[in-house]
């Protein structure tokens, strides 16, 4: 993976608890932070059990140790950490490196 990291947006920007959907390169990346702990986590957008770009819009919790975020269209859980799909483990989308550098949010460049 590149060394390249793109601001997506400022830490202020990011409601804890909430998805923000940010374009990197052409790909659409799903960011969280998780309101107890401030953790980042960066996935794809793309549900690919609802065939839409919608997971930024999905609650993000807890089923066991896992920190998931839920699809607002069939309610799947995947893992914020592996992109695993809690449901269907055959199922997963990719994840991102994420950090928090100063006052912004970056995720690592996927090309």
């Amino acid at each position: 993976m590149s060394d390249n990291w793109i601001t997506v947006c400022n830490d202020s920007d990011l409601t804890p608890g909430t998805g923000l959907c940010a374009l990197i390169g052409e790909e659409q990346v799903a960011v969280f932070k998780i309101k107890k702990t401030s953790e980042l986590f960066a996935v794809s957008n793309y549900d690919p059990i609802g065939e839409a770009n919608v997971l930024a819009r999905g609650m993000t919790g807890s089923i066991g140790d896992a920190l998931v975020v839920a699809s607002p269209l069939y309610k799947q859980h995947f893992n914020l950490a592996t992109g695993e799909c809690l449901e269907k483990p055959d199922v997963s989308v990719k994840t991102y490196p994420v950090r928090k550098n100063g006052d912004v949010i970056e995720v690592q460049s996927v090309a």
